[in-house]
């Protein structure tokens, strides 16, 4: 009977993977200057724990969609196939690694140290193996994960299975911080957002992430899956990890990116292509600008404060693949005079903090 139901759980992954098409999505996110930009996901999982698809489909959802890296992160301590498949911690990984080369996706070997609250799910990434992780003491497992050299990730912190009724930051998890044992934190965990750990990751320095922790076939809501977007200086595992260490992510869910101001301002711009001739400005005149967005997200603009000798719009929504109209109109006299334009709006759906969004000033050429 054991043999039966695994031939068939076999046959079923096969013929699900047959079924994939064989063109590839691709993203429109600009780079920034001095990095390539990367779409990863790295938390998800396979037959191997909770999971029920092969490895090699999470390479291929991977490649269909766009991505440039990911992790399988199968749990260490929960394996609810583990009467039909047998096998040890790395084996997820061993199958996914061959078709992950062949398909040109960087596949980061890592697994989810998996513990009640304090201190909750741990995702550790660039492991050389998961066996060790398998640990009577969490601390001895998360510890074991970075004598590895291990990047650890705290999993969906606000989970409402172990945190009901508010999302706390634990003594455990200061003592992890303090023991270079947490590194970053999820912000948005397939479609559930964070805003505490938003601001733990400002207050405490901690790399921002954005992760399907998919179990199933991968199922897109929207126009792409939550994604991570990584700041590499090289397109390779060393240029992910070293990025990563470093706090250069931004996360991406559906239309809203997430992250520090000092990466979400370039992306912005670079997504931005405008005519700037000088505009020729006078009183009781109006003039417009053509800004075209290149990118896949769609900016949502508010103007924070008024022109100086000019009128714009309160709000202006800058659609992907679009070419949107600003229109500028003099209200003095003083506005011939102006060598530049300055316009102020807030993003609004590109936050900093949980209750802060970034705020970009258009500079334009008047004379």
């Amino acid at each position: 009977m054991r043999l039966k139901r695994l031939f068939l759980l076999f046959l079923f992954l096969f013929v699900l993977q047959l079924s994939y098409s064989q063109s590839r999505k691709v993203i429109n996110i600009p780079e920034i200057p001095g990095y390539q930009t990367l779409k990863c996901d790295f938390h998800m999982h396979t037959v191997f724990s909770d999971g029920t698809v092969w490895p090699t489909v999470r390479v291929q959802e991977a490649w269909e969609e766009g991505l440039d890296a990911i992790a399988i992160t199968d749990h260490i301590e929960y394996l609810p196939h583990s009467k039909d498949i047998v096998s040890d911690h790395n084996r997820s990984f061993d199958i996914a690694e061959p078709i992950s080369k062949n398909m040109d996706i960087i596949l980061v070997k890592g697994a989810e140290i998996t513990r009640s609250m304090p201190p909750g799910h741990l995702n550790a990434l660039f492991i050389t193996n998961a066996n060790l992780l398998d640990r009577e003491d969490v601390f001895d497992a998360i510890k074991e994960a970075r004598d590895q050299g291990a990047f650890l990730i705290w999993n969906h912190p606000g989970w409402k299975r172990q945190q009901p009724d508010t999302t706390l930051w634990w003594d455990e998890h200061t003592k992890l911080l303090k023991s270079d044992m947490l590194h970053g934190i999820e912000v948005f965990n397939s479609t559930s957002y964070y805003p505490e750990a938003l601001d733990w990751a400002n207050e405490k320095n901690l790399t921002m992430f954005c992760n399907t922790d998919v179990h199933g076939p991968m199922k897109i809501r929207g126009n792409h899956r939550p994604m991570t977007l990584v700041f590499a200086g090289s397109r390779t595992e060393g240029g992910i990890k070293e990025a990563l260490f470093n706090g250069r992510t931004v996360a991406y869910f559906d239309n809203t990116l997430i992250g520090k101001s000092i990466y979400l301002e370039p992306l912005f711009f670079a997504s931005l292509s405008y005519i700037n001739n000088p505009l020729e400005l006078d009183n009781k005149v109006s003039k417009t600008i053509q800004i075209k967005n290149n990118s896949d997200v769609s900016y949502e603009l508010e103007l924070v404060q008024p022109g100086v000798g000019f009128d714009v719009p309160e709000e202006i929504t800058l659609e992907a693949h679009h070419v949107t109209f600003l229109e500028i109109s003099g209200n003095s006299d003083e506005v011939k005079a102006m060598k530049k334009l300055n316009v102020y709006y807030e993003v609004k759906n590109l936050k900093i903090a949980s209750d802060k969004n970034l705020v970009v000033t258009f500079s334009f050429q008047n004379n």
